[in-house]
């Protein structure tokens, strides 16, 4: 019998591999949906625990002695900074019905990114346009720190018309140019400080 009867053909191998890579990228979504929600049920939790104590510093007594116990049992990556991003996370997104959307959409990279932007609209504007795009965590990160969101021309309109935009870019699931048209004079003045800080 010749190899060539014995050896799948190029098309039988790229189908199988398809199916393979399709559901690898399907468990690993997953895992990170049910990570993430543990780590929300994690901070509202310790939330529940924190605010029954009603003192700042029972609270930090609370969080110091459960990473202790936490990493004791199962390792790292239970420590003090963890814990306080889960209380973070559940504090800035309340409603579990969003955060299980969120996880569906999001890593848990993303969101502890999110967490850390105080302006709800700011934070929203993100977390929409990110999975509209498709932004790695790095993306993520870079437009924040570029500071994307006051840059447009969305950031100078009237608060309830943002939101309404946001709505729009919901339904839509399309960015539309208004959104993330710069603002002229907004990215001038972030240009002469650019420059100015070269010099």
């Amino acid at each position: 019998m010749s190899d060539d009867l014995t050896k799948p053909n190029d098309l039988l191998f790229q189908e199988i591999r398809q199916l393979i890579d399709t559901a690898k990228q399907r468990a690993a979504v997953a895992i990170n949906a049910e990570i993430t929600l543990l780590y929300w049920q994690v901070g509202k939790r310790i939330q529940t625990e924190v605010l029954q104590g009603q003192r700042a510093e029972y609270g930090k007594q609370i969080i110091v002695s459960l990473s202790q116990q936490l990493t004791q049992t199962y390792g790292k990556g239970w420590g003090e900074r963890q814990l306080r991003h889960c209380l973070q996370f559940a504090e800035t997104f309340p409603n579990i019905e969003i955060v299980n959307t969120l996880c569906s959409k999001l890593s848990w990279s993303h969101l502890r990114l999110l967490t850390a932007i105080d302006d709800p609209l700011k934070r929203e504007f993100y977390i929409e346009i990110a999975q509209l795009e498709r932004w790695s965590v790095r993306q993520l990160q870079e437009r924040i720190n570029s500071m994307l969101f006051e840059r447009t021309a969305l950031s100078r309109k009237p608060e309830e018309t943002i939101r309404h935009d946001l709505e729009q870019l919901r339904q839509t699931q399309q960015v539309s140019p208004d959104i993330l048209l710069k603002d002229p004079l907004n990215c001038g003045f972030y240009y002469v400080q650019h420059i100015q800080l070269l010099r």
